[in-house]
């Protein structure tokens, strides 16, 4: 099994959502107008977004797994927009832009429900709301910098503030000390989002090869060398048993993408873990539960959480291993101590779940960038390798959003998408080089869970605990 693997029947959703037959591998030479590397949400979507703009463009998606094997297939099921970041996309593009951008996602969130509704992309959507909480007082008001920002800028019924007794009543646990309501957002069920995108690539005519893995990419021709290649000459992805030579490549590998030097100045790596219980429908129902709800809370090892639609509870933490380099071992897969450690915070907030039996637990790696926004664009001036990278954890949604930038990219088209101010965006923080990198954020999580641990117990962190916590990046949702 490949670093960061994992067995598709521990992955509660993936377990729920098999493919009817897997595409088969890649085997000897092929040609493409565009190669896509991925096939997850980012990958199949700007698949998608090509056909529907030139049906007649010769796509082909190769993955190193199955559809959905990555972060498509693991997260929580938690979709929603940019309305968080839209501060940070003001910054960066403009407020005009931001706000296109933000109604995009809207846009893209209202597609998949859309699609689930006509039973062409069947996904359990449920326009859930997404409740954002704090669980110590600590956490309390991390929101509100956020709230009014949106409130200010055409964002007035994006989110709703709910009593003590409201948050009560919506997440049956009184752990909960405030928050709010995000509308605009809705649970979806990951893998079979996941099956559902894959056979709509297919069915539009994109070409599939799964159990296929990039081992290289050669630039402009074998044996050229990408500083001597010309610009235009087009991109060779090379697999073990073939070699796929395209127009253009589109690199949608996620967390893998920090094998590349260049990206891994860009991008860091986190793992998160997740656990599901069994079916509890009569322990949900006595805490005033039914299905997909969808909570988070506010703290830097975020825990995301709520129920599926066969009503089982699930329970997801970040931060967990960091990674060293390019290596995405074991730990990224799947972790007794951090499923410990998730499964002690759903003990903390649903007291009367204790006893309930965990059915499972897995985890995966989360490509994070400094700024919370991806990376889309061009991998360097050629411009025949594109990458749509570092989704942070919240790429259900801005998935599909980024496949429309990634078409228009790959097809050469000069539109609003192409010319974004997304596209190629300057890094807000470039990362040191390892090891001092894996080093720095050794102590920086350490600092971070023991942050964490005394906002528990109602104390104040040492000073230098504190200080080395404040170093973590955070998304724009979490800024203080």
């Amino acid at each position: 099994m490949s670093d960061g693997a994992i067995a598709a029947e521990r992955v509660l959703w993936r377990a729920q959502a098999p493919v009817s037959a897997p595409a088969p591998p890649l085997r000897g030479d092929a040609d493409a107008d565009v190669a896509i590397v991925g096939g997850g949400y980012v990958g199949l979507w700007t698949a998608i977004r090509i056909k529907q703009r030139d049906p007649a463009a010769d796509v082909v998606v190769i993955e190193r797994e199955q559809c959905g094997a990555g972060a498509s297939g693991r997260n929580g099921g938690q979709a929603h927009g940019w309305w968080r970041q839209l501060s940070i996309l003001t910054e960066l593009c403009g407020a005009e832009e931001a706000l296109r951008l933000v109604r995009a996602a809207d846009a893209a969130l209202e597609e998949i429900g859309a699609l689930d509704a006509s039973g062409e992309l069947s996904c359990d959507f449920a326009r859930s709301g997404l409740h954002w909480t704090a669980t110590t007082p600590a956490q309390v008001g991390a929101w509100e910098e956020t709230v009014a920002h949106v409130e200010r800028n055409g964002g007035e019924q994006v989110f709703q503030r709910l009593t003590q007794e409201e948050l009560w009543a919506r997440t049956g646990s009184r752990a909960h000390l405030a928050g709010v309501l995000e509308r605009p957002a809705a649970a979806v069920h990951p893998g079979k989002l996941a099956r559902g995108l894959r056979e709509r690539a297919l069915a539009l005519g994109v070409r599939l090869h799964e159990g296929t893995a990039m081992v290289a990419l050669e630039r402009g021709g074998s044996g050229t060398s990408a500083a001597d290649a010309p610009a235009g000459a087009g991109a060779i992805v090379v697999t073990p048993h073939g070699r796929l030579r395209a127009r253009r490549v589109v690199l949608a590998t996620n967390a893998w993408a920090i094998a590349d030097a260049r990206l891994r100045q860009r991008l860091y790596v986190v793992s998160s873990q997740v656990v599901a219980t069994a079916p509890v429908p009569e322990r949900l129902a006595a805490l005033g539960l039914g299905p997909d709800l969808r909570i988070h809370d506010s703290q830097d090892r975020v825990l995301y959480y709520g129920t599926t639609r066969d009503l089982r509870f699930v329970l997801g933490r970040g931060g967990g291993s960091v990674a060293l380099g390019s290596r995405l071992g074991a730990g990224f897969a799947d972790s007794e101590r951090w499923a410990a450690d998730a499964a002690s915070e759903l003990r903390r907030l649903y007291p009367t779940l204790a006893d309930v039996p965990l059915e499972r637990h897995w985890a995966g790696p989360v490509d994070r960038t400094t700024s919370g926004l991806p990376l889309l664009g061009r991998l360097d001036a050629r411009g025949d390798v594109l990458v749509g990278l570092g989704w942070s954890g919240t790429g259900i949604v801005q998935a599909a959003v980024g496949g429309d930038v990634l078409a228009s990219l790959a097809l050469g088209l000069d539109d609003e998408w192409s010319r974004s101010a997304l596209v190629d965006a300057p890094v807000a923080r470039r990362l040191p080089p390892e090891p001092l990198r894996w080093l720095g954020a050794q102590l920086v999580r350490g600092a971070v869970v023991r942050v964490g641990r005394a906002q528990l117990a109602a104390r104040e962190p040492h000073r230098v605990v504190r200080a080395l916590a404040g170093l973590v990046p955070r998304g724009p949702d979490r800024r203080r």
